[in-house]
């Protein structure tokens, strides 16, 4: 079925009568854009909204420190080991059905988890949130790109959602501080109730359904496979947080599930009806777009915590202004993912681009690491935290339209699956090994020192936090060499004002 080119579309009360749910659906697709930024806002907000209401969820429902990183751990454990899954499963039973019943299911188990009376209630409502969020992030992603085949509308559509996708953990943190300040730690998680009325009441009112392939089966064993492999992995760098790299329950679960994951990629070859077909991942620019999601959630996070931590605990600001705090940096990022997806992309290619995001966000992070007990806001940390964001723009929102740029529509879940997968393992990658290399600076700087001295204690955690900023900066470097090797020169022909098909 052969792409035509969009027309400028009015509201509902005015489309004419007799229009098909796909027309109607083209003629409102800037409000689904609409719909499907506020559902990935709020699956990637929660990532990070309900870190700073930790202690106050922690004295109320009285568990543990050790037991406190598992209302992180079963979020991410549940949605990164499920959304390719999450993406197949789009792709045979129809993205809508999938996007509206991950949003209710995320909401609801948003409302379990706000009304805990125990800590096992929270953990389970929060893992149920993961679930449905493996359900919902891949659905919209692949609406997304079902929607907008215009070149020059995909790219600004993209921009949108790339921004959205990048800049909810930094929306996350002030939106925690907020509720937790003025309210309860618990409206962290019922404020997701109102993100997902709306997304479900525009998604009912706008979205095409799209039909079921009666055609295609579920990969049992590849769904089996990959499942308990991102599980391992994802459970691994997590527990190398509150442990060590040499325990077994750390390097043992790496290393089954990179055994896991390769008797994955080795089944896939094989499968009638593989779960990732290897042609989505074997295109030069998808490859090198999951590999730069992946190596920008892991140094983005990075930066969202440490830089965080060093504000509430270094510089004495409240949560709120914490928050307050990232919103240059969120408005850089917004910038450069439109930049990157409407001009430079489309006239460049991505081989330029994404590198040169990748090194613009390794030198913010190396300008952070001259930050001390002294820094002010706006002669120091904004100068830093705009650049950094200006770099992670560039990355994230060309990585997320080149992700899914060129693939059939029946492979369009499992492709915006992969994307956000990468996202997510990168995050809990990068946030388990800076934690452990940061917590390691911490106690190397204590070593023969009086650690009751406030002075220390204050100098030790900024040992950390420069630990933390300079790997986050060696990881965007690697980043930035390997990328440019894996691109292609040239613009996709698809975004350089080709006119794409889109395959049945």
């Amino acid at each position: 079925m052969s792409r035509t080119r969009a027309e400028a579309g009015g509201g509902p009360a005015d489309e004419p009568a007799g229009l098909s749910q796909a027309e109607r659906a083209h003629r409102h697709r800037w409000l689904i854009l609409g719909v499907l930024g506020l559902a990935q806002l709020m699956v990637v907000l929660d990532v990070t909204i309900v870190n700073i209401a930790l202690p106050s969820a922690q004295a109320d429902l009285g568990f543990s420190n050790g037991d406190r990183q598992w209302v992180v751990t079963a979020y991410s454990l549940a949605f990164g080991s499920l959304l390719l899954l999450g993406g197949r499963i789009a792709d045979l039973f129809g993205r809508k059905v999938t996007f509206l019943a991950g949003l209710v299911g995320f909401a609801a188990a948003s409302a379990v988890a706000g009304a805990a009376v125990n800590f096992e209630m929270l953990i389970i409502a929060r893992a149920l949130q993961g679930a449905f969020g493996a359900l919902l992030a891949p659905s919209a992603l692949s609406l997304l790109t079902t929607t907008f085949t215009d070149p020059g509308e995909r790219a600004k559509a993209f921009s949108v959602y790339g921004a959205v996708s990048g800049a909810g953990g930094a929306i996350g943190l002030l939106l925690g501080g907020v509720l937790t300040e003025y309210l309860d730690w618990r409206w962290t998680l019922y404020v997701n109730l109102a993100f997902a009325v709306l997304a479900f009441a525009g998604a009912v009112a706008l979205l095409a359904r799209t039909a079921r392939d009666r055609g295609v089966t579920l990969d049992v064993p590849g769904t089996a496979l990959v499942t308990a492999g991102l599980f391992a992995v994802v459970y691994g760098f997590s527990n190398a947080e509150h442990q060590d790299w040499g325990a077994p329950a750390t390097w043992g679960l790496l290393i089954v599930g990179a055994v896991l994951l390769t008797a994955f990629a080795w089944w896939q070859t094989r499968s009638p009806h593989p779960l990732l077909p290897m042609r989505i991942v074997a295109d030069r620019n998808r490859g090198a777009s999951f590999l730069g999601m992946l190596v920008a959630a892991a140094g983005m996070f990075g930066v969202f915590l440490f830089l965080t931590y060093y504000l509430q605990t270094g510089l004495d600001y409240t949560p709120i202004e914490s928050g307050l705090a990232f919103l240059p940096m969120v408005g850089g990022l917004v910038i450069a993912a439109m930049l990157a997806t409407n001009v430079a992309v489309p006239r460049l290619g991505p081989r330029p681009v994404v590198p040169l995001g990748m090194a613009v966000a390794t030198a913010g992070l190396l300008w952070m690491t001259t930050l001390d007990l002294n820094s002010s806001y706006a002669g120091h940390i904004l100068p830093m935290i705009v650049v950094a964001g200006f770099g992670l723009g560039l990355v994230v929102a060309s990585a997320m339209s080149l992700g899914t740029l060129g693939v059939s529509v029946h492979d369009a879940g499992v492709a915006s699956a992969t994307v956000n997968a990468m996202q997510q393992v990168g995050g809990s990658i990068g946030i388990a090994l800076l934690n452990t290399l940061s917590a390691s600076a911490a106690n190397d700087y204590l070593s023969g020192r009086d650690p009751r001295n406030p002075a220390v204690r204050a100098q030790a955690a900024l040992e950390s936090y420069h630990t933390a900023f300079w790997w986050s900066a060696v990881i965007f470097a690697v980043g930035a060499v390997v990328t440019v090797f894996l691109y292609r020169p040239g613009a996709p022909k698809e975004l350089s004002g080709g006119a794409p098909t889109v395959h049945m």
